[in-house]
């Protein structure tokens, strides 16, 4: 069964899952989001188009994007424009679907099984966001003997944690 929510209405915070509201139009003057960025050491940033007409190959991005994976250090995106959707698990291993729309932004704990999809507009201007050097390496399911899933697993799912894995 997929349980459905916006990041408006994100009722999970158990899962580690951190989510805003911020003001799309003006994010170049946007002091929320230089306040999250200085409080979470997010030092670098660069903007994605994800549609057909502007990201190159795709088909096989977005291939990729749907395959369920993990990261070792936490996912951040924030919607300028347009709109998608991440699954993420929760302790029961059942999926969650996150609609993020224009204005969401959203951090993914590291060490948590997700995948993204855009909705049927097929059309997302995302900011990445990371802590330091840009790394976006996906490790597909079953990853589970990476340091960032066991301690995702021993912080948030076994404790049934209340807080983010701190990014480092």
């Amino acid at each position: 069964m997929l349980m459905w929510c916006t990041i408006d209405n994100l009722t999970y915070p158990e899962l580690g899952i951190l989510s805003w509201r911020l003001n799309a139009d003006d994010w170049e003057n946007d002091e929320n989001l230089k306040k999250i960025r200085e409080a979470r050491g997010y030092s670098y940033m660069d903007i994605c188009d994800v549609c057909p007409e502007k990201l190159p190959n795709y088909e096989a991005k977005l291939k990729n994007f749907f395959e369920e994976h993990l990261h070792t250090d936490e996912e951040i995106r924030y919607s300028l424009e347009g709109s998608g959707y991440f699954d993420v698990r929760d302790q029961n291993d059942q999926w969650i679907r996150v609609a993020v729309k224009k204005g969401g932004m959203i951090v993914l704990p590291a060490g948590m099984y997700h995948r993204f999809t855009l909705d049927s507009e097929n059309y997302i201007k995302a900011m990445r966001l990371f802590v330091g050097e840009p790394v976006w390496t996906p490790y597909n399911r079953p990853h589970d003997h990476l340091p960032a899933r066991k301690e995702y697993v021993d912080k948030i799912i076994n404790r049934g944690g209340t807080q983010a894995v701190e990014a480092r």
